[in-house]
């Protein structure tokens, strides 16, 4: 029982980054924001990692280049358009926007790894994208063509894009290297790569007018997000397995819309309801046991 009450934990915190995360890029740019997110991840993953091996993680020469490119892309390129995205896109909108990832790393890997597409993955690939595509035109989808995307929104199609190359790449390279060293890592170089830009963008400036709540947010993101939700995920995955534990990712948006509106008072129309329940509907359908 406990351990289902980790993954419902879990993704009920990814759902909470999207409040905390639209909060804090209303009060600081977002590179500041990525940068001092990770400081704090990085900072409690390298403690986690020495509890739970006795040392520092000590990354291979060969895995350096592979692991750098995690961070690129995980933390660097999908923080930044993640922070920059919720300065204007609602959280709820946005956290059904980045549930279709599943079925984008389904085309991905087929098209580059050579991974059979069944007919549940097309149909659950086809429902996700329309489902998305309502979600993102607001009913009509029309629209895409007619007056294009604004830039909030391909900002946050800019993380569907990081987290999926993230993903493709780093279900490779964790065959060869220890989940937890490989997250922690790529937090590190992905935290190195995003100083040089947060200092040129007001890093001092948003840090000098950060209030106690901006702080709050910061350690949410880092600490509970971040360490806690991801060693609460990958327990549930030893216990019993990554494709029951990755049916509860499914939760992620249903928490960020729910806590969108309670807390934002952000509006659940009734585009976002049907649009969403077909993303969720085809990311199972691609994924669930058989499809593969």
């Amino acid at each position: 029982m406990l351990v289902y009450a980790k993954l419902v934990g879990s993704v009920f915190f990814w759902g909470a980054t999207w409040i905390s995360g639209r909060i804090l890029a209303q009060d600081m740019g977002p590179f500041s924001a990525a940068l001092l997110r990770f400081v704090t991840a990085s900072a409690f993953l390298l403690f986690w990692s020495w509890r739970v091996n006795g040392a520092f993680p000590a990354l291979p020469r060969k895995d350096i280049l592979p692991v750098a490119f995690l961070g690129l892309t995980g933390i660097f390129l999908y923080n930044a358009f993640f922070f920059t995205g919720l300065q204007t896109v609602p959280a709820g909108r946005a956290a059904l926007i980045i549930a279709s990832v599943p079925v984008i790393i389904s085309i991905i890997s087929a098209l580059l790894l050579g991974e059979r597409l069944t007919p549940g993955k097309i149909a659950g690939t086809l429902l996700s994208l329309t489902g998305a595509s309502i979600v993102l035109s607001g009913g009509n989808p029309l629209k895409l063509f007619q007056g294009g995307l604004s830039h909030g929104d391909l900002m946050i199609l800019g993380c569907v894009a990081a987290w999926t190359a993230y993903s493709v790449a780093g279900s490779r390279v964790m065959k060869r290297v220890n989940p937890l060293m490989a997250v922690t890592w790529s937090c590190i170089l992905g935290t190195l790569m995003l100083v040089t830009p947060a200092l040129t963008h007001g890093l001092l400036e948003d840090i000098g007018r950060a209030s106690l709540v901006d702080w709050g947010n910061i350690l949410f993101l880092g600490v509970v997000a971040t360490g806690v939700a991801f060693t609460w995920y990958y327990a549930g995955i030893r216990a019993i397995g990554a494709a029951r534990a990755g049916i509860f990712i499914n939760l992620v948006p249903v928490f960020a819309i729910a806590m969108g509106y309670v807390i934002l008072d952000e509006p659940v129309t009734s585009a976002l309801l049907a649009g969403g329940a077909m993303v969720i509907s085809g990311v199972y359908l691609a994924n669930r046991p058989g499809a593969s």
